[in-house]
């Protein structure tokens, strides 16, 4: 079964690191959809795949990497879009 999750993180985050980071453990878990920093300063993930990675992959997402102090997350479910890899974008 497919799961989609869209996260907005924010905090004392490094984006080139943090969207490493994700993309890395994304990439481990068969997790399609991308990582992106918006203007307000939050990262804003999209993950999708089978249900089991994507529930792995939550709470990678709303920690981060060992340097990064998260103070929010918010997190939805979203309509399964196909995505066909993971990127980093804007960067």
């Amino acid at each position: 079964m497919k799961k989609s999750m869209r996260f907005f993180v924010s905090g004392s985050i490094q984006p080139t690191i943090f969207s490493r980071f994700i993309k890395e453990n994304a990439d481990k878990l068969n997790i399609k959809g991308f990582i992106r920093a918006l203007d307000s300063g939050k990262m804003e993930i999209f993950v999708e795949g089978d249900t089991n990675s994507v529930t792995l992959m939550a709470p990678i997402c709303q920690k981060g990497p060992r340097h990064s102090i998260i103070k929010q997350v918010e997190e939805k479910e979203e309509k399964y879009q196909g995505f066909p890899d993971f990127r980093v974008l804007n960067f």
